[in-house]
């Protein structure tokens, strides 16, 4: 439970005890296999030395999500989160700065140490806290450049850290562009996929303007065939977007290759279960087996094996 972590390591945290470079890095390989059941299957591709970076970056972005949702719903304990990020920024901001101690967390012990192992930048990683502190203030979208723009915050940087990460020099401008487009389909196709979940907790990412188009309330959704119509036109924007991301795949390192494939067909397998599902999602949310999963994990490394080396 995150409380628990929090009475630990949040910001009144009970923990005194030091914490060392070896016991930080476990902990956030524990919370990765705990919490990303992707990560077990997508870190069977990676690289050795990359797994443990890409296990921080994760517990990163895991505890800034977790301390986002630390509320009941009300203005009260939004502020609340609000707080929290702050104390998360200046935990980060305390990581670039080598002449201060990081705060006796296990997180920013291991961060420090592969920033400074890859030069990565700080600016990704403020990014995603925009997204997050946007989150307690911001429930609807009036169009869909104001979504775009969350997910520059939300999404994008992630796949600005992994390409930092897995990039022998600096990304290029069309590196970044392709990476931008990948993540924002992603983040689009988790959306269209938890509508109902979104729903129930006040929130809704479908952009008004899309939604007047097809005739849809967005503050009273049921299922109807405008509503399906507008999924599937929503569904087919974060397929165009997922595929224009596809030239990245040849552009990084021939070994994490299969990795990037493999994020794109993931989010691919997403859409197509929305569409198999009838664009039906307000009745069942959509989802991926594990045996789609497997498959997807086999086959792209067949592929990557006999091709992509």
């Amino acid at each position: 439970m995150f409380s628990e972590e929090l009475k630990q390591f949040g910001l009144h945290g009970i923990s005194q005890k030091p914490i060392s470079e070896t016991e930080a890095f476990a902990y956030c390989k524990r919370l990765t296999l705990r919490h990303y059941e992707n990560f077990s299957v997508a870190g069977w591709l990676l690289p050795k030395k990359l797994r443990q970076p890409f296990q921080v970056v994760y517990a990163y972005c895991r505890w800034a999500d977790d301390l986002s949702d630390e509320h009941d719903g009300s203005d009260e304990s939004r502020l609340q989160s609000l707080e929290y990020l702050r104390w998360w920024e200046q935990g980060l901001d305390d990581c670039f700065q080598p002449d201060k101690p990081v705060p006796n967390h296990p997180v920013y012990i291991a961060l420090r140490k592969i920033l400074e192992q890859f030069k990565l930048p700080k600016q990704p990683f403020a990014d995603l806290l925009v997204a997050f502190r946007r989150d307690q203030i911001q429930f609807r979208y009036a169009d869909f450049d104001e979504l775009l723009d969350y997910c520059r915050y939300s999404a994008n940087p992630v796949g600005r850290i992994v390409l930092h990460l897995v990039c022998e020099t600096e990304p290029t401008p069309e590196q970044l562009s392709w990476s931008d487009s990948i993540c924002t389909g992603l983040q689009l196709a988790n959306f269209w996929q938890d509508i109902a979940r979104d729903t129930e907790i006040g929130r809704c990412y479908i952009p008004q303007s899309i939604a007047e188009q097809f005739g849809v309330d967005i503050e009273n959704l049921w299922d109807s065939s405008m509503f399906r119509k507008m999924l599937q036109y929503l569904v087919a924007d974060a397929r165009l977007r997922l595929r224009a991301g596809v030239p990245l795949v040849n552009s990084v390192p021939k070994t994490v290759r299969a990795d990037i494939a493999l994020f794109i067909r993931g989010g691919l397998a997403i859409l197509d279960a929305i569409e198999k599902n009838g664009y039906n999602v307000l009745n069942q949310r959509p989802t991926v087996s594990r045996w789609t999963k497997l498959q997807l994990l086999i086959n792209t490394w067949m592929f990557f094996s006999k091709y992509g080396w």
